[in-house]
């Protein structure tokens, strides 16, 4: 394929539905956090230099953040189990380039790092526009459990993969490395599944029909899936390499950031029906706690990465 081509296969159908949500919202005002948090910002502060210290670091904020029943510790959850999955990966020699792909996972780590970093300070325009949005919404506490899970996930892979492929790079033996990149996928299968069934055990108290209720998110991960994001990451990500002509290199930004934004303003207004909703609603109201949506991941997690 040439590089042309690739640069044209940057918007489909459901990226134009995308770009379409994004240029419908309007910004609305996001603010930071309702104070910033030195131990917070102390876990954040200094860049991730290796694996062992990206996960240990991320595992030590989701904890922190857990505690203080703040709801970016349910993507945080996701995150970290993702992290630990692929680490084992890489220890068990199921990658062609080892050190690629630890560079790959390091870098990727450092994207949501500064991310949380900025949001924390209060430096929200230095927010990208999909995180502003996640960590808004989580620390505003008026979505769904499953809506900040996926609101997360829509940034760190529909945004920050794009950019961590293009600071690593693709070359030389490219094709080896959009192998490892595509491996993934099936590490994250499991784990993605395991995240499905805990969410429906939470809301399976006030749904009759589950599948058919709760199973509409599905729209969310079919139209901004990880398979699919992931593959529009790898081709930003190529764009970004091969090419230095501005308006090029100024598309494909303008590319990630739309879409990645579009995925979030999708998730907050999902097709659900308002009766669904409200019972969604109703069940985090009296049937969980935030504790409870964090125990049931890492229980779900854990059996997935210890068998």
């Amino acid at each position: 394929m040439s590089q042309y081509a690739t640069v044209a296969r940057l918007v489909n159908p459901n990226r134009l539905r995308a770009i379409y949500l994004a240029a419908r919202y309007d910004g609305g005002t996001i603010d930071g956090p309702r104070g910033t948090d030195s131990e917070l910002v102390g876990l954040v502060s200094e860049p991730y230099e290796s694996l062992d210290g990206a996960r240990d670091r991320l595992e030590r904020l989701r904890e922190s953040l857990s505690r203080r029943g703040d709801r970016r510790a349910v993507f945080l959850t996701i995150y970290t189990a993702m992290t630990r999955a692929v680490q084992r990966s890489i220890e068990r020699g199921r990658f062609a380039d080892s050190e690629w792909m630890r560079r790959y996972t390091v870098t990727f780590a450092n994207y949501y790092r500064e991310a949380f970093l900025a949001f924390e300070e209060g430096r929200v325009g230095a927010v990208p526009e999909p995180w502003r949005i996640a960590f808004g919404t989580a620390v505003a506490g008026d979505a769904l459990v499953v809506q900040d899970a996926f609101l997360g996930i829509n940034a760190h892979i529909n945004y920050d993969l794009a950019l961590t492929i293009r600071d690593v790079g693709v070359d030389p033996n490219r094709a080896e490395k959009r192998d490892d990149h595509r491996t993934i996928n099936d590490i994250l299968a499991a784990l993605v599944d395991a995240q499905q069934a805990a969410l429906a055990d939470l809301y399976a108290p006030g749904i009759d029909k589950l599948d058919s209720s709760l199973g509409r998110f599905d729209e969310t991960l079919s139209l901004f899936a990880l398979t699919e994001g992931r593959a529009q990451a790898w081709r930003v990500g190529v764009v970004l390499t091969d090419f230095d002509v501005q308006p090029i290199v100024s598309y494909a930004r303008w590319v990630l950031r739309t879409t990645a934004t579009g995925g979030a303003v999708f998730i907050l207004a999902p097709t659900l029906d308002p009766d669904t909703m409200d019972v969604l609603e109703r069940v985090e109201r009296e049937q969980f706690e935030l504790r409870d949506a964090l125990d049931l991941l890492d229980l779900k997690f854990e059996t997935v990465l210890s068998g």
